[in-house]
């Protein structure tokens, strides 16, 4: 059974420092060595503290949270921007198609991160496991 990890426990892992440290592509734990190893790939191991990352279970959750932000920050802008110009309806296609697209490239890495700092605050899918002591 799981032990309860209160505020006063050492053992605390802060949530939001967690997630902060992992959206800016560092280590969760020690926020020095790189959390992906290629654009999203998460590396096994923090190249710094030796954090074992392989446990992350990030799956379907940063790309969902992407295509929601995104979504709902570009329908509003598009609305407004044919009300006050009445662009072309490629002008349109264009420029909000590739500002979507910037703007999902950039979020996703940042939500992954912090997805994964997450994870390893709240020590889900392993990242609680305590490391063996030989005997």
């Amino acid at each position: 059974m799981p032990r309860h990890l209160g505020p006063s426990d050492p053992t605390e892992r802060p949530t939001g420092q967690a997630m902060l440290r992992g959206a800016m592509g560092r280590c969760p734990a020690c926020g020095e060595g790189k959390l992906f190893r290629s654009f999203l790939k998460v590396a096994d191991h923090c190249p710094a503290c030796g954090e074992a990352l392989h446990h992350q279970r990030a799956d379907d959750g940063p790309a969902y949270l992407t295509i929601l932000l995104v979504s709902h920050l570009g329908a509003p802008l598009l609305l407004a921007c044919y009300v006050a110009w009445r662009p072309s309806a490629m002008t349109m296609v264009w420029t909000f198609g590739l500002g979507a697209v910037i703007l999902s490239l950039l979020l996703l890495p940042r939500i992954k991160g912090a997805f994964v700092g997450l994870q390893w605050a709240r020590r889900m899918h392993g990242f609680g496991a305590e490391p063996a002591t030989p005997a």
